[in-house]
Parts: structure tokens; C-alpha cells; sequence
């Protein structure tokens, strides 16, 4: 079989697993899973990221639905994976579907799928899609020319942006963030967050700042991810302008990566804990944590202190969405930059989570690297030693 799901959706090297006959192979399952489910004619919302060949792509699965009668919502504007996955929800379609490799090498490229109310689709979901799959595989793709899909109804240009900014702007404290005049640095690294954050940022009078900006499939040559090896340049930006934050997100803007006002990364499992903590003591939300099995347990100790659990899941934010849905909590995420928090998307989103620490910042009236000192102070020092290891294919499936 040609295409397996990971924790993340489908990724391949482009040219190699990524391409044209694939594409369309997973999108017309998606389209026969929906007719199956009688969800078909409510249609199914795609969109693209900044990636080679992911607007070509996003045509590709538009003309695949029309050619199979489902009717497609296509955002024809590079988009973030949350807006697409905010999309799904709004409105209240059954699939969708973002073409983006994530925080993958610019070499590759995939597809990710979402399930009613904007969740990642669930592993029972992907296994039906790969069985659908393999049935197809050998077959003629019916498809109808993007052009024509347009002109006859089923292809249908949206643009949600200003419905999913609006969202984040109603769930976060402008009026304390108004007040204060912060200055922010934020790197996109040549992704797709700059429309939508900065629109936030300066609707609250942020003076904002933003390096990185323009399209480069390449991504600069580096990794489209933001960790503490690829934040180097907006770590400088923040120290020679004295900026309250930097705030950088990956390629399709569902993670984040952060430099706090002494131009020191902040690792994922500190943003966690800084925004749990923040919601619990100052905003006085009650409710359980989620993380997964390699992120921190100081998350554990928050909860504790608060009277509230958490949970741990296995590696992939579908184990985190759902369990979230299950226990109503506050908050769920990884150590690798994904998290949401209550009443937005059923998923990760860099957007919302940069505007939350920006209004964190706002409220309490204190710098990031003081919130986290207040932090240690209440309960101590918590540590992570990470390792990354190869393995080929026999050894992982061995393992």
C-alpha cells in the first residue's frame, strides 16, 4: 500500500511517496468515506499551506470531490492548519483536509485530515482511509477540471480568515492587552501565521515586528520548526530591541516556539505550565491538564496544587483532543510546541496560544521570565534530557 497515516497525517518526500496519483487516491477514499456516511453533500474544506506543490495539490483534491460529486469548500489562500481545522467547524462539514508538511524538511509534503468539529482524525478514521486506499489503488480517479468544478457549483471559494481571527480576538482579553503597549517580535518562519497573528497583535495596539515573512519553499534552509536551534535569529531581534516576547510558529502554524524578554527560549513544557498556571491562578478557570507520555509532570504538580488532574495519553494530539473532550479540562499538549486550551479548536493552534501568552503577559503585569520564576519558586525545578534516535523501517517495526 502506498500511503500510511502517522500520529500527524500523511507525509512523503515530494516526488517520491508525494504526488500527484497518491494525492488523489487519498482524497477520492476520503470522498467514498463521506458518501458512505451519508455526509458527502454537506462537503469537505480544503486548504494549503506555503509548501512546493501545495496549492497544485489542494487543486488536485478539490477536482477529485467534484469529480465524485462532493462538493468542496477551498480556501484559495495559504492558510494556517488551525484556520482549516477551525473551518471544519464553522462550517459544520463532516472532512477536511490541509495539504502541508508540517514541521517536516522542505523535501516533503502530505496531507492532514480532520474529522467533524475540527479534530485530527482518529486512528480507527486513517485505517478505513488506508483500507479505502488499497481498493483504489489501479483504478481511474474520476475528476472534474478545478475551472469548471468552480463554474459548476462544486468548488466553492471561501475565505474564513476573518471568521477565525475574529475568534480568537472574542476569547482573548484585548482590552488588558490594549493597555499595556507591548512590543513583539514574530518570526513565521516563512510560514503561514504572519496574517492572521499580526492582525491580532495590532488590533491590540501591539507594536509588532516580523522577520521571516515572505514565502521561501526552502524555508531559509532550515528546519520549519521552532526550536532552540532554529530561533537564533529572532533570540537576537528580541535582545537588540528589548521586545516583551518573540513568538515564532512552524510551517502550517499549529505549533509555537518562544523567546521570552531576556532572549531565552522557552521550551514547550514551560509554555505549558506558564499558561496552565496562569489560567488556574489568575483567570480562575478549574479543570484537568492533558499532556502525553514525554511531557513534563510539572504539569502534574499544577494540577495538584489546584486540586484539578492530569492526564497522560500516548504521543499524537488526537489522544490529547479526545481525552480533552472527555474530561472537560483546561488545557492539553505536547513537548514538541502543540497545545489548545478549552473552548477553541479540537486541536493545536501557535496562533491562539501566542495571543494567550501575550494576554498572560497583559494581565498579570509581569515579564515571562518572572512568571516562570514565580513558578520554580511554588514548585521547584522540573528538568527534561531529550534523545532523538534512528531506526530503519525493520527496526521500528521490530520495536
Amino acid at each position: 500500500m502506498s500511503i500510511r497515516f502517522g500520529t500527524g497525517g500523511w507525509r512523503e518526500i515530494i516526488g517520491d511517496g508525494f504526488t500527484r496519483k497518491n494525492v488523489e487516491l487519498l482524497t477520492a477514499a476520503l470522498a467514498q468515506a463521506a458518501q458512505k456516511e451519508k455526509t458527502g453533500q454537506r462537503g469537505v474544506v480544503v486548504g494549503y499551506d506555503r509548501r512546493f506543490l501545495s496549492r497544485e495539490a489542494a487543486q488536485w483534491a478539490a477536482q477529485v470531490l467534484a469529480g465524485a460529486g462532493v462538493p468542496c469548500l477551498f480556501i484559495d489562500q495559504p492558510a494556517p492548519t488551525p484556520l482549516i481545522m477551525f473551518s471544519v467547524g464553522y462550517y459544520d462539514l463532516a472532512y477536511g483536509m490541509a495539504v502541508t508538511a508540517s514541521h517536516n524538511p522542505a523535501i516533503y509534503n502530505g496531507i492532514k485530515v480532520f474529522t467533524r468539529g475540527g479534530r485530527d482524525a482518529s486512528a480507527e478514521v486513517t485505517a478505513d482511509l488506508e483500507e479505502r486506499i488499497g481498493a483504489l489503488e489501479g483504478r481511474d480517479v474520476p475528476t472534474v477540471p478545478f475551472e469548471e468544478g468552480v463554474r459548476g457549483g462544486l468548488i466553492r471559494v471561501i475565505a474564513p480568515m476573518n471568521a477565525y481571527i475574529d475568534a480568537i480576538i472574542r476569547s482573548v482579553n484585548m482590552d488588558a492587552i490594549r493597555s499595556r503597549g507591548l512590543h513583539v517580535a514574530l518570526d513565521p518562519m516563512y510560514g503561514v501565521s504572519k496574517t492572521a497573528m499580526q492582525t491580532i497583535l495590532v488590533t491590540a495596539r501591539c507594536d509588532v515586528d516580523v522577520i521571516h515573512e515572505r514565502r521561501d519553499a526552502l524555508f531559509g534552509g532550515r528546519l520549519p520548526s521552532p526550536n532552540v536551534h532554529t530561533l537564533n535569529s529572532l533570540k537576537a531581534y528580541v535582545e537588540e530591541h528589548h521586545c516583551d516576547i518573540g513568538i515564532a510558529t512552524d510551517g502550517d502554524a499549529d505549533r509555537l516556539g518562544v523567546i521570552d524578554d531576556r532572549g531565552e527560549f522557552l521550551h514547550p513544557n514551560k509554555i505549558l505550565a506558564l499558561l496552565y498556571y496562569y489560567l488556574l491562578k489568575y483567570k480562575g478557570w478549574r479543570g484537568d491538564a492533558v499532556r502525553n507520555i514525554a511531557t513534563t509532570h510539572l504539569l502534574d504538580a499544577i494540577a495538584a496544587d489546584f486540586g484539578e488532574r492530569c492526564h497522560e495519553v500516548p504521543v499524537g494530539f488526537k489522544h490529547i483532543s479526545a481525552k480533552m473532550a472527555q474530561t472537560g479540562a483546561v488545557i492539553g499538549g505536547e513537548s514538541s510546541g502543540g497545545l489548545t486550551v478549552r473552548g477553541h479548536i479540537n486541536g493545536k493552534d501557535g496562533i491562539y496560544a501566542g495571543s494567550l501568552l501575550v494576554e498572560m503577559i497583559a494581565v498579570t503585569g509581569k515579564k515571562l521570565s518572572e512568571l516562570w520564576r514565580e513558578i520554580q519558586d511554588r514548585y521547584g525545578r522540573y528538568e527534561m534530557a531529550e534523545r532523538d534516535y534512528r531506526f530503519s523501517d525493520e527496526e521500528k517495526a521490530r520495536i
